[in-house]
């Protein structure tokens, strides 16, 4: 289950990858007087794109390694919940069967699971 929640992430950090990129904000203007600490906003978000880029990556070599043929629906499945067999087999026309499907999907979570 915590790798199931894990991989239900992986949508959140693509947008986060997607639109966080800014590092520039502006001050907050108040009546209380407001220290300066001297953090590296650039370096955080490098640091937290980088992070989250390698969380992506690890999801994606993942399936790929447990069906090259048909890792997409793989990794539309474990990164969505709701998406069944039935689904990919109706709207997105998966090329397997189901049994195959769900041996592939059990095996992206044990490869996965030995990768964290």
């Amino acid at each position: 289950m915590e790798l199931y929640h894990y991989c239900l992430q992986y949508n959140e950090w693509k947008d986060e990858l997607k639109y966080k990129c800014d590092t520039v904000r502006s001050m907050e203007i108040t009546d209380m007087p407001v220290a300066h600490n001297n953090s590296d906003v650039t370096r955080n978000l490098a640091m937290r794109r980088a992070e989250l880029s390698k969380k992506c990556e690890l999801i994606e070599q993942t399936a790929i390694e447990a069906d090259p043929e048909i890792y997409q629906y793989i990794l539309k499945a474990v990164t969505n919940e709701g998406i069944t067999y039935n689904y990919l087999k109706m709207v997105c026309n998966i090329p397997c069967g189901k049994d195959m499907y769900y041996d592939r999907r059990r095996r992206f979570y044990w490869l996965l699971s030995q990768k964290t």
